[in-house]
């Protein structure tokens, strides 16, 4: 994807999308000018710059490193993410991952070369080659993005705003803030945060890549939503999440998501963004998937009706897991009923409920030492679902973007009573893979006939997304 020195390799590809302000592009890449110093998205409206004047970084973060600040017009660093590393399960994959899930700021750069089995240097190593920077620099330019995102949505005041995006000195928020964006921090507020905005509650625009289907993500939500966790209010979705409870509503025409936070510890805001763009799949690149399932006649309907569908992914693997577990072999309904009863079980009431939103989804340790005798569950179940909380709890089992994908994969099928099934629906919505299919669902295998494998290999690496087509087709032709 880029030379050592972090440039992009495709510079006649990345000129031609510059050229033509192609808004696919977004994300994917970015436009830095040597004459101005700053850099763009490939759709900023700003004339286009000379070849001779341009370079081109997969990420902000390099470009930043290399001098350049961000636009202020077409800002680039809340541009949608780009999906072409959630393709692959390298070193340099994971790590960004991590990053993007805020590791780095919660264990720092050790923590997260610990989480990938790797040496601080080695990992530093990769991940210059791979993108022209290091851990460090991604991070910061994580923390400036989160800064950003505070000072304008909230009136936090700014020394607030630095410790909370994880600044360890308000002279260090000050000089990256001017090295990202070329203004100190109290410039990027222009007049106090609208109504709704203030501390605690936070109201953001979570950008993403348009065609987007809402209406089937939202569906899928819906229809699976856990009495007391989560419910769907027309085209709102709510849920907790750990002790937050957010609120996402699909602006699809925008190019956004509404998301509304109510959060006690500012600090767990970019977090929580990230999971809501995992579990809403805001990193997708619609136009790329697209393209490749609608080659095929099967497919092809459906794609016309439902231009850029998502797939759902997870707020937390684990909790993605046991509703995996609950939902083999029964109904969507049933499935409902025994995570419900799981919640009232061993789910953590919130201090303050929020209508019918009453419980956090329960934690590895909370399952692993519960009695779950009661709940409906037959005994092999049972014992499969302590199982995997034991595993998960222990830490030898890790369920997220960051995890080794194939290690998961095989010590997620060694637990009891977890087929292949269990395995690929993990991987397609808790690990991120763009590319898993779990070729035994019965659905799957009833719509595609024996071949289901076989015609399965035309889809790559968009595989998880053509499984969304034929059930959500399944679904509307049962309506």
């Amino acid at each position: 994807m880029s030379h050592a020195d972090g440039v992009h390799e495709d510079f006649d590809g990345c000129y031609r999308a510059v050229r033509g302000r192609d808004t696919r592009f977004d994300g994917r890449f970015v436009t830095a000018v040597r004459t101005t110093g700053i850099y763009c998205r490939p759709s900023c409206p700003a004339q286009t710059p000379k070849r001779e004047n341009v370079r081109f970084y997969p990420r902000p973060a390099a470009a930043a490193a290399a001098g350049f600040r961000a636009c202020k017009r077409c800002r680039p660093d809340a541009a949608p993410g780009s999906r072409d590393w959630d393709a692959r399960a390298d070193l340099a994959a994971r790590a960004l991952r991590g990053i993007e899930s805020g590791v780095v700021d919660d264990a720092g750069i050790p923590g997260l070369a610990q989480r990938l089995a790797v040496s601080e240097r080695h990992l530093h190593r990769v991940l210059v080659t791979e993108i022209g920077v290091g851990p460090l620099a991604l991070a910061r330019t994580r923390r400036a993005q989160t800064a950003r995102m505070l000072i304008e949505h909230t009136d936090l005041a700014l020394t607030t705003v630095a410790f909370s995006a994880g600044f360890s000195s308000v002279r260090q928020f000050n000089d990256v803030m001017r090295a990202e964006f070329g203004c100190v921090p109290g410039d990027l507020r222009r007049g106090s945060a609208s109504s709704g905005e203030a501390v605690g509650s936070l109201t953001l625009r979570l950008q993403h890549r348009s065609p987007m289907a809402a209406e089937p993500l939202l569906q899928w939500l819906g229809g699976r939503a856990v009495d007391g966790v989560e419910e769907l209010e027309g085209s709102t979705y709510r849920r907790v999440v750990g002790s937050s409870v957010v609120e996402l509503r699909a602006v699809p025409d925008a190019g956004h998501v509404l998301a509304r936070i109510d959060v006690d510890d500012v600090a767990a805001v970019a977090g929580l963004v990230a999971r809501c763009r995992r579990l809403l799949d805001l990193d997708a690149d619609p136009v790329a998937v697209d393209e490749t399932l609608a080659a095929d006649p099967l497919l092809r309907t459906s794609v016309a009706r439902h231009p850029g569908m998502r797939v759902p992914g997870a707020v937390d693997g684990f909790e993605l897991a046991v509703r995996a577990v609950l939902g083999q072999q029964v109904s969507v309904r049933a499935a409902r009923t025994f995570a419900a009863r799981l919640v009232q079980r061993c789910g953590r009431p919130l201090p303050s409920p929020r209508g019918r939103l009453t419980h956090a989804f329960p934690t590895a340790d909370a399952v692993a030492g519960a009695d779950l005798d009661g709940l409906g569950l037959t005994g092999s179940r049972a014992k499969t679902l302590a199982a995997l909380a034991t595993e998960v709890a222990a830490g030898r089992l890790t369920l997220d973007p960051v995890a080794d994908r194939a290690e998961t994969r095989a010590r997620l099928g060694a637990l009891p009573g977890i087929g292949p099934w269990t395995v690929d629906y993990v991987a397609m919505r808790a690990l991120g893979d763009p590319d898993a299919f779990p070729a035994t669902d019965l659905v799957l295998r009833r719509e595609l006939g024996a071949d289901a494998t076989t015609r399965a290999e035309r889809w790559r690496p968009w595989r998880s997304y053509a499984a969304m087509h034929v059930w959500h087709r399944t679904t509307e032709e049962q309506a």
